[in-house]
């Protein structure tokens, strides 16, 4: 695929949605009705519908959502701008966040909201807050590697004794995030040659994070880099005896221990700031927090909400210093990625 499309395919949008409305066309929030509070999710409805509904009953409020990718959608809502009809920009990571804050399209949330969640994972000028969180690993096939020769960084991937035995998913959003966090904790330089190093070791690359799961427990690969809930997720469904693989969560505030965040914002000048509002303080409940540990294996973000069973505690985890917001640079990461060989 050629730079300049995945670029445009990432960060610039629905080309087809771009047209229309440079025709006049097309409506902002196309496949929405404007009459709900309205919703653009970067998050699958498969993982947020349920919780939405349960929303919707609990406050009575109607909610129109379209489900898409969280850089195109996040795209979109730039490329409306003011004649955006959308309320709640609910996404999967912070960066996408970021740049829409950066580009003053989010409302400050109230302070009482904001401090719910510890300050790492909410901005620092209060324009979103994060919903629930997630770590990246190192997925490993214990017949191939013992858990004490698991690498503690990232980094030690591309040592030749890995050769041909690591796997990747260059093309998940996750991925790209981290690979993001690379370039702002250690500079472009050091991500540019860790990609490179990556390619020259021969890397196994993958469409998803679940086939990289899959290829560990079937010995295809000696190490993955994956998020933690997977594997939390295939566990909860066959049990640990059916699952062979093990994680690694890394030491040290390596990036390959990124806890990234799905997380929420209000748009500015929305209608319907009260229900907005609303839906935010929904996400940070007891029961939406509950719902993000016990159904999607993810990291609640409010203090005294469980993590799911058997996952490490999140204040126990090395995590690297880095203000989410500041993932939002994702263009010039997709072309490292591309210029590297490995998309």
């Amino acid at each position: 695929m050629l730079l300049a499309h995945r670029v445009a395919a990432a960060l610039v949008g629905f080309v087809l949605v771009v047209g229309l409305a440079a025709c006049g066309a097309g409506d902002s929030g196309e496949g929405v009705d404007a009459d709900k509070l309205v919703v653009y999710s970067g998050r699958q409805e498969q993982l947020v519908g349920p919780l939405i509904e349960r929303f919707e009953r609990s406050t009575g409020i109607d909610v129109s959502v379209r489900y898409g990718n969280t850089a195109q959608l996040a795209a979109q809502l730039l490329e409306e701008g003011d004649r955006t009809n959308v309320d709640v920009y609910f996404a999967q990571d912070g960066g996408a966040l970021g740049a829409l804050a950066k580009a003053g399209r989010l409302e400050v949330l109230p302070e009482p909201v904001l401090t719910r969640v510890p300050a790492r994972f909410r901005a620092d000028d209060g324009r979103w807050v994060g919903t629930s969180g997630r770590a990246r690993v190192i997925v490993y096939d214990p017949k191939q590697v013992a858990e004490a020769d698991v690498p503690d960084s990232v980094f030690d991937l591309v040592d030749p004794k890995w050769k041909g035995k690591v796997g990747i998913s260059p093309s998940n959003a996750s991925f790209e995030a981290f690979v993001t966090a690379i370039r702002v904790l250690r500079g472009d330089e050091a991500a540019r040659q860790w990609l490179r190093g990556m390619k020259a070791n021969d890397v196994q690359t993958f469409d998803n994070n679940v086939l990289v799961l899959n290829a560990a427990e079937d010995g295809q690969i000696a190490l993955g880099l994956i998020n933690h809930y997977y594997w939390y997720e295939q566990v909860a469904e066959e049990g640990l005896d059916k699952v062979p693989a093990r994680l690694k969560f890394l030491p040290g505030g390596d990036p390959g221990a990124l806890i990234n965040v799905a997380g929420v914002g209000v748009l500015r000048g929305s209608d319907r700031a009260e229900a907005a509002q609303r839906f935010v303080d929904f996400l940070l409940s007891a029961e939406a927090q509950r719902f993000f540990a016990d159904e999607t294996k993810e990291y609640p973000l409010v203090p005294g909400t469980p993590p799911p069973t058997g996952v490490p505690a999140l204040e126990k985890l090395q995590s690297p210093e880095i203000d989410l917001s500041d993932l939002d640079t994702l263009e010039r990461t997709l072309g490292m990625i591309e210029e590297a060989g490995l998309t």
